[in-house]
């Protein structure tokens, strides 16, 4: 993979990539990423969201935006696109990139995007509720959410999920970021908890630049180096905007 080292001239300027995962996963599985990012000169920080409700995650975001010096690209996989689209209205914010994920638009949330599957389009196997919270069913995790991951990894990730409370996928966006801030939307075109289709449709509503690719829902852990490029383009695009 090409550098994408910052110029030492431009340093100054240098926004830090924020990433946010999505729901039954924590912030460990963007190490592939991050180790790309890291290597090629970037500052990247990683959010560790509860996963409980909307405004949870937001906080959780948020404070991990506030405490950095410049500008941020925020960028969130899957239910992290949510988060994204209400953290990244913090006026540090100054992208956002989204990653096989949802990008809703005011009021909407991921319960309302999901509710009237298309007739033939992959169900997320989402077991019902226990205490407020949700599981994936473990034996059709690989095949659903890291159909490309290898085995043994799918394996881990299935049986170390981490509890997705109810409220966090009711939870509503109030104003959505990208309609005022540039936005990049990665679509994983085998991906089989949010079709391709919805993924190409809030993109093109969000006005995204986008790129697209072979990965499954786990395209993030699966194949770093595209979602790593991407991150890139859109952070180089923003360096460039400010000069």
């Amino acid at each position: 993979m090409a550098s994408h080292a910052w110029e030492p001239e431009s340093a100054a300027a240098q926004p830090t990539i924020v990433l946010v995962h999505g729901g039954f996963v924590d912030g460990s599985g963007w190490q592939g990423v991050y180790n790309i990012l890291r290597k090629d000169g970037y500052a990247v920080r990683v959010v560790q969201n509860p996963t409980t409700s909307l405004a949870d995650d937001v906080a959780a975001t948020r404070r991990v935006v506030d405490a950095q010096e410049g500008p941020v690209v925020l960028v969130g996989h899957s239910y992290g696109g949510v988060v994204v689209t209400e953290a990244g209205n913090n006026p540090k914010v100054a992208g956002l990139v989204y990653i096989a994920a949802f990008a809703p638009d005011k009021g909407e949330s991921v319960s309302s995007l999901i509710k009237d599957p298309p007739p033939g389009a992959p169900v997320p196997p989402i077991l019902p509720p226990q205490d407020g919270f949700l599981l994936l069913d473990r034996a059709k995790f690989a095949a659903s959410f890291a159909a490309d991951v290898d085995a043994e990894t799918a394996q881990f990730m299935s049986e170390s999920q981490v509890p997705w409370g109810v409220e966090a996928l009711a939870g509503a966006v109030t104003e959505p970021a990208w309609r005022t801030k540039p936005s990049w939307y990665l679509v994983a075109a085998d991906d089989r908890m949010i079709p391709p289709p919805a993924q190409r449709a809030m993109a093109q509503r969000a006005g995204s630049t986008v790129t697209e690719t072979g990965g499954s829902h786990a395209i993030y852990v699966s194949k770093p180096a595209p979602v790593a490029a991407i991150i890139a383009q859109a952070t180089n695009a923003l360096m460039a905007a400010a000069k």
